[in-house]
């Protein structure tokens, strides 16, 4: 039998009748890790199940969360066009997404509604397909640890807080968690944010609470 060479990074899980000549733009300057993740085929990648999830988050190894190889394909591609169409990520996100004419809060944290918005994950990581995974935008800034980066006692206390008062009376306790990424883990650095996931919630809650916004994911050909 002869040896099969492994097939470049930039061909997996893409349909041979679509193999492009060579290595597209977008995933050309991607790091080790990337290269690794969308070099797996996603027969390969297991999904995180819920208690999985809760795992990573109670332990705060949110770096371990990643997106199945081929979303992730998806994700630099839509990414690259981004940068190229709106000058950033942040511009697409302030302009497109959170349509906010100004990013100056009205109030104190989480005082004021407006200062506020609640959206999917355009591109949510490789869960289970009952977990939603929300991102909280807020104009006000959730003050970080300067050495460590992660959240200061008070920050967390004023985040959890907001999180029990909006969740905690529609959903279990076991059944949401909420982290916010490391500084060097945020790939939008200039608008606060957090996360919240949530197993299993009611798709009326859902449709309620993000204003029926729909994820990038799902309008990306």
């Amino acid at each position: 039998m002869p040896h099969e060479e492994p097939l470049p990074f930039w061909l997996v899980n893409v349909p041979r009748d679509q193999w492009p000549a060579e290595c597209p733009d977008f995933l050309k300057e991607l790091g080790d890790k990337d290269r690794r993740i969308i070099g797996t085929p996603d027969s390969e990648y297991k999904k995180l199940t819920w208690d999985e999830v809760k795992h990573l988050i109670g332990i705060d190894r949110v770096d371990l969360f990643h997106r199945v190889p081929s979303e992730l394909r998806r994700y630099r591609q839509f990414t690259h066009r981004l940068v190229k169409e709106y000058g950033s990520i942040m511009n697409f996100i302030v302009n497109e997404r959170l349509q906010w004419k100004s990013m100056s809060p009205r109030g104190r944290a989480f005082e004021c509604d407006e200062d506020i918005k609640i959206l999917y994950n355009d591109w949510p990581y490789g869960i289970d397909d009952k977990i939603v995974h929300l991102v909280i935008w807020t104009k006000f800034e959730l003050e970080d640890d300067p050495e460590t980066g992660l959240s200061t006692p008070e920050s967390h206390r004023e985040i959890d807080a907001y999180v029990q008062k909006t969740f905690g009376s529609r959903l279990k306790p076991a059944n949401f968690a909420w982290f916010k990424n490391w500084k060097s883990l945020k790939s939008v650095h200039a608008v606060e944010h957090f996360h919240v996931m949530l197993y299993d919630p009611d798709p009326v809650f859902m449709k309620e609470i993000t204003n029926n916004d729909v994820p990038m994911t799902a309008k990306f050909p």
